[in-house]
């Protein structure tokens, strides 16, 4: 797939390709058996391990000298329980399998991210999320997971089994162990109808608590150097089902959100000084429509342009100030800023650190085309985020550290006193790991 992470003689890159790791070993377990013995082995050896997804984080959370655990034998649903309403998948399943898997089916994830090339394990284990009133994080869908440890035992939790692991390890960054299988609550399939459309910012900033109270699920972008956003409001529905066409679907989510949208990119890299008008021509491109379809044909879209990103989780009622502060401060610097800023929300829950422990969440995304320099920019714009007591996305490029981490996550003890627990001898741990949670 070329969407995903890649290896080559022996080094790996992440899809963003700013994250480069040279592992001593490298295996593909094809039963959860083999996987057990790699990680024992491992240990024997004195190497480190890390399991790898798709490769979509942009941090260096997956990326290790010692041995890479690529799960991509590990796919496919062990079971699917109708009467409980929960699928169980194997962790190296991508998200867009699991997807078409379901539909098949009959059934349907509550809410899911923006793209689904990720796998199940990468995708919960970073803290991807979609946007909703009341459904949360992907990770919060799950029911129940298995994770081999640094002893090489298998550890089943849930709710009732292991509650404390089942606390941390739904979103556990890779550090408590290798996740085999994740049992999600799923639901029968429904329909959603989205709405798309333009709408100036002040509009947006001004009705954003009613924009976000009146819709299932509310999100919008904004251009940079505009006053122009792109909204979307996806509500549940009676149908009936109404796809977008296949012409104006390919002219909207190729031509013009990926192929016309790739092109500008590339003259922005080269003519920095052309972005502002770009900006304005790009975010009037995508006209208003209306569409009703099954879930994940609604939440997700192809991402084909790669950049790199950077998001932090806000309280919910700083959004609109953090973003007014953005906004001024790209405005007063010479920054070009070609990409839009994606605004969403997520409902708090109770995993220990998922980036919406506990507190009702709006999430601020920026990002850059890859390969153009960034990090003024993400400097700026996290100087804004961590006044707010911003919580960085952990799969996305971020300068925190344990320090601070520790005083925005209330559960922050909790959690490396788990993994004191279940990994004394730091089997698990990278360079990320000992930044973000300390050694």
């Amino acid at each position: 797939m070329g969407s995903t992470a890649s290896t080559k003689n022996g080094t790996w890159r992440n899809w963003g390709g700013n994250v480069v790791a040279r592992p001593a070993r490298e295996v593909s377990p094809a039963s959860v058996d083999e996987l057990v013995a790699a990680v024992r082995q491992a240990a024997e050896d004195g190497l480190t391990v890390k399991a790898v997804g798709n490769g979509h984080s942009f941090t260096s959370i997956a990326a290790t000298h010692g041995l890479l655990i690529r799960p991509q034998l590990l796919t496919g649903i062990r079971d699917i329980d109708r009467a409980a309403g929960t699928v169980t998948v194997e962790a190296g399943t991508p998200l867009k399998r699991l997807n078409l898997a379901l539909a098949r089916e009959g059934l349907s994830l509550t809410n899911m991210g923006d793209i689904m090339e990720q796998t199940v394990s990468g995708a919960t284990s970073t803290g991807t999320h979609g946007t909703g009133r009341e459904s949360a994080s992907i990770a919060a869908q799950i029911t129940a997971l298995e994770l081999v440890t640094a002893d090489g035992s298998v550890l089943t939790c849930s709710a009732k089994e292991n509650p404390d692991v089942f606390a941390a390890a739904r979103t556990g960054l890779g550090a408590l162990g290798v996740v085999t299988a994740i049992t999600f609550a799923v639901e029968p399939i429904f329909l959603l109808t989205a709405r798309e459309e333009p709408m100036p910012l002040a509009r947006v900033l001004g009705e954003f608590d009613q924009l976000w109270a009146e819709n299932e699920h509310f999100e919008f972008y904004w251009f940079p150097h505009t006053g122009n956003t792109n909204t979307k409001r996806n509500n549940r529905s009676a149908g009936p089902s109404r796809p977008v066409g296949a012409v104006p679907g390919w002219v909207e989510d190729e031509l013009l959100s990926n192929g016309l949208f790739q092109v500008a990119q590339w003259i922005g890299r080269t003519a920095p000084a052309t972005v502002p008008a770009l900006a304005k021509v790009a975010s009037k491109a995508l006209s208003a429509r209306t569409y009703t379809d099954i879930p994940y044909k609604v939440y997700t879209s192809p991402r084909r342009v790669r950049f790199v990103e950077m998001e932090y989780a806000l309280p919910r009622e700083a959004a609109v100030e953090a973003l007014r502060e953005l906004k001024a401060m790209v405005e007063r610097s010479r920054l070009r800023v070609s990409f839009p800023v994606e605004v969403r929300t997520a409902p708090a829950d109770d995993i220990t650190l998922s980036t919406a422990s506990g507190r009702d969440t709006a999430y601020l995304a920026v990002h850059m085309f890859r390969g153009t320099p960034y990090r003024s920019y993400f400097t700026a714009a996290e100087r804004i985020f961590t006044a707010y007591e911003g919580r960085p996305h952990w799969g996305k490029i971020h300068t925190r550290d344990a320090a601070y981490l520790s005083g925005v996550y209330p559960r922050f003890g909790e959690f490396t006193a788990l993994r004191d627990r279940l990994d004394p001898d730091r089997l698990f741990q990278n360079d990320y790991l000992r930044r973000v949670l300390g050694p």
